[in-house]
């Protein structure tokens, strides 16, 4: 099992049980981010953290090429 796999197993149950608990999904998302930048700063500087989100923000789209790669 691919490490995202895991973690994709783990927020599917995250999310039934706010589901059973009528927690919307996006204050799960929201707590979710939250989490992965506590994990980041463990061993990240807050430039770094922001670099890794300002690159996701920049690749929301899926049908388009990544940021890095485009004329």
């Amino acid at each position: 099992m691919s490490t995202h796999q895991l973690v994709a197993r783990h927020v599917e149950a995250a999310l039934s049980e706010a589901a059973e608990r009528q927690i919307d999904v996006d204050v799960v998302a929201r707590c979710l981010l939250s989490e992965a930048i506590r994990l980041f700063k463990q061993g990240r500087s807050n430039d770094d953290i922001a670099a890794e989100l300002a690159a996701a923000a920049d690749n929301l789209d899926e049908d388009t090429p990544l940021v890095f790669i485009r004329p």
